[in-house]
């Protein structure tokens, strides 16, 4: 729709998980260096946790797509809420075991372990990538945990990977899968970008697409899109990506602070607003002690009320161009962020 407008080859926004676009910050490269340790070095169990949003699928598909390209396999499970059965199905098909190991937990094991054992001595990479895996009942954490038990005196003959949301990391401080955390070789962190990276992120972006981000956001664009996004990816790809729509459709380029806080006001993202431990004053530092607890002063005395001042008028939504051109046209925004 804009990509021509812009000088783009391609939308450089869109949210599926295109490794072509993914830009390695201090952060994801650290999280990228523990999941191809953790695959290649076959410790096992590695974790890696992020919020929503922050690239943890892309990250990953990066990752399968480098290891797939020499030879490795592996199996990788994007909506992990299986039944035990459909669980060994997956596996089946994913390592290409026969059809009695679909139906049989002792005949997936034995064949299982055999592949394993052969790829292994062949020099092979074989892995288990499970993304959402907050998702996994505990029958399959449970599951998990047995398969990371194949090995030999020496190796984990399946390294496996588990990525999920903050809610993993707390499923695995119950006592009921205290085996599975205990079986964690590697964890890693991924957070959101901080302002300088998310300029980078949407620079990045821009540049793979084809087009020069000078002429695409305004500085204070970008400011405002780190404010309202708090600096997770997807959210900035969804801002950006409507305010390009809106930039498009009122002939605006670069887009500017205007158009990115009109789209922010539609999607009803708020500003940012850190939290700040209140100073400690001076005269609660010399406020006499006893024994270390403060003494009890007398009251201050209660100043005379003022007037209250006249609330400001609410402050009225800009009727731009691009609003009244989605307004005339009933066109409607892309509203989708999942």
């Amino acid at each position: 729709m804009y990509e021509a407008f812009y000088g783009f080859r391609e939308r450089p926004f869109d949210l599926t998980p295109n490794p072509r676009f993914l830009l390695l910050t201090g952060k994801h490269r650290e999280a990228l260096s523990n999941l191809q340790y953790g695959l290649t070095s076959r410790r096992g169990l590695t974790l890696l946790i992020g919020d929503a949003g922050t690239g943890k699928t892309t990250l990953i598909r990066a990752v399968i797509q480098d290891y797939e390209k020499q030879g490795a396999v592996i199996a990788y499970l994007n909506n992990p809420t299986l039944t035990r059965p459909e669980f060994y199905e997956f596996l089946t098909q994913a390592f290409g075991l026969s059809a009695r190991a679909a139906t049989s937990k002792a005949a997936l094991l034995n064949e299982l372990a055999q592949i394993l054992d052969r790829r292994q001595a062949a020099g092979l990479m074989t892995g288990l990538v499970i993304d959402e895996a907050q998702a996994m009942p505990d029958e399959l954490l449970e599951e998990v945990r047995l398969l990371a038990n194949i090995e030999t005196t020496t190796d984990k003959l399946l390294p496996i990977v588990l990525a999920g949301q903050p809610e993993l990391a707390d499923r695995l401080n119950q006592v009921s899968l205290r085996q599975l955390k205990q079986r964690v070789a590697l964890r890693c962190l991924l957070l959101a970008l901080d302002a300088k990276e998310t300029a980078e992120y949407i620079a990045g972006r821009i540049r793979v697409a084809g087009g020069n981000s000078v002429m695409v956001f305004t500085r204070q664009a970008v400011d405002s899109i780190y404010d309202r996004s708090g600096g997770i990816p997807r959210l900035i790809s969804v801002i950006c990506d409507n305010a390009l729509i809106s930039g498009f459709a009122a002939d605006r380029r670069p887009v500017g602070r205007d158009i990115v806080e009109d789209v922010c006001r539609d999607f009803d993202l708020g500003s940012k607003a850190p939290t700040i431990a209140p100073a400690k004053t001076a005269a609660a530092a010399a406020r006499p002690q006893l024994h270390g607890v403060p003494v009890p002063q007398a009251p201050a005395p209660t100043p005379a009320p003022r007037a209250a001042a006249e609330p400001a008028a609410p402050p009225q939504k800009p009727q731009t161009f691009a609003r009244s051109l989605f307004e005339h046209f009933n066109i409607k925004r892309r509203f989708s962020i999942f």
